[in-house]
């Protein structure tokens, strides 16, 4: 079954033809996208052409179909953030290149990558109070929709992965450090258990940079598979959103958790080289190609579902996936 929507979905979504909703607009929902590692190259323009055709696209699609806000996953400046809120890299590789008169007023919703880190990652989140759409209050924190029209709700919990595990060196594919500053590691993980307990939500979000699971160049990742992973399954995780490896994966777990891997705003990269350490059955779907030349995911959610359709450069849907409100 999970092949004919697939197929469905590329038919209505090939550039050129009218974009289709994944659910009428009859139906009440709650809209965003979830894009990572977008963030450009240090050196004039500051941007690469993936992260502009990207970044047309989202335009395109929020302008079909809406969008509430945006979700980023980190990596948003590459290779080491920013410096302060008037670095130029701020202007140059978000602002002048996610330009849509569509995304003018949607808001976007940042958490940090390791790149990020490497930089004042103070700065990124003081730049919340520069722009309108930029929202980053602090390294972690939660959010609470309810789909209009409604009393079903979504909560959204964004983690900080670096001050979790640690910093990772991506040109070696190294594991993430550990925690610099176990103290604060350890607030996090207690602020996480006691957001994901108390949370009463139909569809439970957890959105970070690093993967919980992934069959490409990093691999799953150690320290969120002994501290977070138990954690999404006890408290029945809807699904758990990530970038980190630059490419597109959806995997789903044997309780139902899905993981949306989101890496593909800026590099593309095809590697699997981790596929036999990811239990069988698990990655459902893989997108590396470089001739896609990126892409990001598209989540509507509905009183009845979650749908999530990837959608790469020139408009193509290239997987459709539907999940459903928690069970409490």
């Amino acid at each position: 079954m999970e092949k004919v929507i697939v197929l469905l979905t590329v038919i209505l979504l090939v550039p050129g033809k009218t974009l289709c909703h994944p659910v009428t607009d009859a139906v009440p929902s709650l809209r965003f996208a979830v894009i990572g590692d977008w963030g450009g190259l240090p050196l004039p323009p500051y941007n690469t052409k993936q992260e502009t055709l990207v970044a047309a696209q989202l335009g395109q699609t929020v302008s079909h179909w809406g969008a509430d806000f945006i979700v980023s996953v980190g990596d948003n400046f590459y290779y080491d953030g920013v410096m302060s809120v008037t670095d130029l890299r701020i202007e140059e590789t978000f602002e002048s290149v996610f330009r849509a008169p569509s995304l003018r007023n949607v808001p976007w919703y940042i958490v940090a990558g390791n790149h990020d880190h490497n930089g004042n990652i103070t700065a990124q989140m003081a730049y919340s109070n520069v722009s309108s759409r930029w929202k980053f209050p602090d390294l972690y924190y939660d959010l609470s929709f309810t789909i209009p029209s409604t009393n079903v709700s979504v909560r959204l919990v964004l983690l900080d992965t670096v001050v979790l595990c640690g910093n990772s060196d991506d040109s070696l594919g190294e594991q993430p450090t550990g925690a610099t500053n176990a103290k604060l590691a350890n607030q996090q993980l207690e602020w996480l258990t006691e957001k994901l307990q108390s949370a009463k939500e139909e569809y439970l979000l957890v959105v970070g940079h690093y993967p919980v699971w992934s069959v490409a160049e990093h691999g799953p990742t150690h320290c969120l598979l002994h501290h977070v992973e138990p954690l999404l399954r006890k408290h029945k995780v809807t699904a758990y959103m990530c970038g980190h490896d630059h490419n597109m994966q959806y995997l789903q777990d044997d309780s139902g958790i899905g993981y949306v891997l989101s890496g593909a705003g800026n590099f593309m990269e095809n590697s699997r080289k981790h596929e036999k350490h990811v239990p069988a059955g698990y990655l459902r779907f893989f997108q590396g190609d470089e001739e896609t030349m990126g892409s990001f995911a598209y989540v509507q959610i509905t009183p009845k579902e979650m749908n999530i359709t990837y959608i790469q450069s020139g408009g193509k849907s290239t997987f459709h996936t539907t999940l459903y409100p928690r069970r409490l």
